[in-house]
């Protein structure tokens, strides 16, 4: 995908999120979910400049679909409020649920648990595997708290400086003498 535009990403069923969040800061909560899932919208510039039926009938769709999601994701009672005006984690959701409105099949997740307090990086995990599962999506997360990585991942693989170490489960993973020699140091075996 590489020097591929964004819409032709999309396009592909690939949706991310970055480490820092990147909502629209002057919009509601509905307004960032809408402007997402505008690249399904099925209409045409023109029929929007004109205000035909097809496009009001497309937006008025788009906009069940976006409340439905935002329900699904419990965010429904928020719907009117300034995005950066939620607590930290649920700017966090609402950055996944911004992703979620293309309709991906596969979801980059990129240090989702960056920044957030252990409660609300448990309350992530759940979140996102559930999402995962409910949507029927594969999530692929760069992650450095091993707690959520351990907590959501079905397969891992570890990477020291961009070679892969180790793949596997996560009872694979913890056991794995090379990654806890790379990040923890080296083991002593007993004598």
């Amino acid at each position: 995908i590489t020097g591929l535009k964004p819409d032709r990403i999309t396009a592909l069923g690939i949706a991310r999120t970055f480490q820092n969040i990147r909502l629209f800061q002057t919009m509601t909560v509905m307004e960032n979910v809408m402007i997402s899932k505008h690249v399904r919208l099925k209409a045409n510039l023109a029929e929007a400049v004109l205000g035909l039926p097809r496009y009001s009938r497309a937006r008025l769709k788009q906009y069940d679909e976006c409340m439905e999601l935002l329900h699904k994701v419990q965010l429904d009672d928020v719907v009117n409020e300034q995005a950066t005006s939620l607590p930290y984690g649920k700017q966090r959701r609402l950055e996944i649920v911004r992703a979620l409105a293309t309709q991906p099949s596969l979801l980059l997740l990129d240090e989702p648990a960056a920044g957030m307090n252990p409660n609300e990086s448990q309350e992530l995990m759940q979140f996102i595997a559930r999402i995962r599962d409910e949507f029927n999506i594969t999530v692929l997360m760069i992650e450095h708290h091993m707690e959520v990585v351990m907590g959501i991942c079905e397969r891992i693989y570890v990477l020291d400086y961009g070679v892969t170490l180790a793949e596997g489960t996560p009872a694979e993973i913890q056991n794995n003498e090379k990654v806890i020699a790379a990040y923890l140091g080296a083991v002593k075996k007993d004598a």
